[in-house]
């Protein structure tokens, strides 16, 4: 009788410590289903570009939102290289839009990218800055709650230790203009401290370089801003792995980095989200390896019998 009550207590023991063992798998397979659903559209597209005054790799890469080295590796150029007048760029700025919320704002922190969508259809796609690793833009839902023109930079207690820390001058307001690092338009957001925002550094877009605030391009700010009202609602998702499939059959795939290694396994969350959708004979896995591989950041299409792009 011992013997059998010794043998029940080393089952169950056992029992116990699979359970404890397999519980992350599951809430893992759970998150990638969750944080991962299957998409329905890209945004962007290929097209030739001729260089104007002024461009270079960084500047380019913030305007479109395609990687400085990935431009000069598709285009046989070297990163360090300048660029010419005249000289044709071919320009690949093709993402995965990872949802749509139906309307509002949707931020995907390691696409670097801002959605906007009015009544379900997405009404604007643009890079933005985030904030750097050291200190970075935080996930969840949001609302706009303040909307301002040409507003004043009141510095943060916390950038001013940092400058301090570094032995600037330390600043506690900027006024509106050239100076101003929150350029010509404020959105202020419900999470405290956090805002959308124009930029005086415009080449700082499409990095991560921020205290956190979320950053577009001048031009960029100037559409979107007419757009919203107070009240408008928003997400901040962290999701770098994407899967698309288009109305015509075509599967695409985004890859982008885990800037703030939160740890994300792709491989197995693609697997999970590819047989859940019933894909994965349609897919070519050996793209996928690449793609996981090479993490560019832009969508590429990875159907079986599909082209190399």
């Amino acid at each position: 009788m011992l013997n059998d009550l010794f043998r029940f207590f080393l089952w169950v023991r056992h029992s116990f410590f699979l359970f404890l063992v397999t519980l992350p798998v599951w809430a893992g397979i759970d998150f990638a289903r969750a944080e991962t659903p299957l998409s329905h559209a890209v945004v962007g597209e290929q097209f030739e570009y001729v260089v104007k005054p002024g461009d270079f790799l960084i500047s380019l890469a913030a305007r479109f939102g395609e990687p400085a080295l990935l431009i000069a590796q598709s285009n046989g150029i070297g990163y360090n290289k300048r660029l010419h007048l005249g000289q044709r760029l071919t320009i690949d700025n093709r993402h995965v839009v990872p949802e749509s919320p139906g309307d509002g704002i949707l931020i995907n922190l390691p696409q670097r990218m801002l959605f906007f969508f009015r009544d379900g259809t997405l009404a604007g796609a643009y890079p933005v800055g985030l904030g750097m690793p050291t200190w970075p833009t935080p996930d969840g839902q949001f609302s706009v709650v303040q909307l301002q023109k040409n507003p004043p930079w009141l510095v943060p207690i916390s950038i001013q230790a940092e400058m301090r820390k570094r032995g600037e001058t330390v600043l506690t307001k900027v006024p509106p203009g050239p100076d101003d690092p929150l350029g010509k338009y404020w959105m202020g957001l419900s999470i405290p401290g956090y805002g959308i925002h124009g930029t005086n550094a415009p080449s700082s877009v499409y990095h991560f370089q921020s205290h956190g605030c979320i950053r577009l391009q001048p031009e960029n700010i100037e559409k979107l801003f007419p757009q919203i009202k107070i009240g408008e609602p928003g997400k901040i998702i962290y999701t770098p792995v994407l899967l698309a499939l288009l109305n015509d059959g075509r599967i695409y795939l985004e890859i982008d980095r885990d800037i703030y290694n939160k740890g994300i396994n792709a491989l197995p969350m693609l697997n999970e989200l590819a047989e859940a959708n019933h894909l994965t004979n349609r897919i070519d896995w050996g793209k996928v390896t690449q793609a996981i591989h090479q993490q560019t950041g832009i969508a590429r299409q990875i159907n079986l019998q599909a082209g190399t792009l």
